[in-house]
């Protein structure tokens, strides 16, 4: 069995926090850089599985979050992957991301804090008391929450696998893929929080057998923009751009 990870392409929100707020979380796009990154994760996949032989290579099962993000991150793999290597692709709620609730388009502390301070004392009180895999943001999901529902997920996908479609291609997010990995490797919650999220549009691989057990490599870490390069930070794919912040 064959399990490729991976999370969606560079989004306008990577790189602006604002994007969140203006489009959406669930309807923020790729960049441009985004979308040659996620081709590139093709490509690996490609190269990997082009490697192999044997007859437990069947075709790549996908699975994809609704989000507009990964769904551009799907169809740019589809655009390198082999075409007689592809079986169905399937969308599922279970991979969105995780939902921060009131703290969605704030990730700085202090304006999480000046903006909502009584949701932010609450939400400083049950990290420290509960620690950061279960403590939720204000009307959003905790950690466990995530890890939960893609259980459920996992539960689907293992039922298909059942019926032959063990080559696996899920394109998800940062919190739901390593929520994956520590669900289907059955890591403890202190790996969660020792670990960091994948990069946009590395590959995790698992492999291996149920009765060999498995492992996880990164099978492919995207490349990052270098400092003072500035191309390709628009959107992929719309006619979109983040709107100037008030008296710029």
């Amino acid at each position: 069995m064959r399990i490729f990870l991976v999370r969606h392409g560079e989004s306008l929100g990577n790189i602006d926090e604002r994007a969140y707020g203006q489009f959406g979380d669930h309807n923020v796009p790729l960049t441009q850089w985004g979308h040659r990154q996620a081709i590139q994760a093709g490509e690996a996949i490609a190269a990997h599985i082009a490697g192999l032989t044997g007859p437990d290579l069947g075709k790549l099962r996908i699975w994809y979050s609704p989000f507009l993000r990964t769904r551009q991150t799907r169809d740019a793999l589809l655009t390198v992957l082999p075409p007689d290597r592809i079986g169905h692709a399937s969308e599922d709620y279970l991979l969105r991301e995780q939902d921060f609730g009131l703290f969605t388009e704030i990730y700085d502390r202090a304006e999480q804090k000046q903006k909502f301070p009584d949701e932010f004392e609450k939400w400083a009180r049950l990290r420290s008391n509960s620690g950061k895999f279960y403590a939720r943001p204000p009307d959003g999901e905790s950690r466990a929450d995530v890890a939960q529902r893609v259980r459920l997920f996992l539960q689907t996908m293992m039922h298909d696998v059942s019926n032959g479609n063990d080559n696996v291609v899920i394109v998800g997010h940062g919190v739901t893929n390593r929520a994956f990995e520590m669900n289907f490797l059955q890591h403890p919650v202190e790996w969660f929080e020792r670990s960091d999220n994948p990069g946009n549009a590395d590959i995790t691989l698992i492999e291996g057998s149920h009765a060999h057990g498995y492992t996880s490599t990164l099978l492919h870490q995207a490349a990052d923009r270098q400092n003072g390069e500035e191309e390709l930070r628009d959107a992929y794919g719309a006619e979109m751009m983040i709107a100037p912040k008030p008296g710029l």
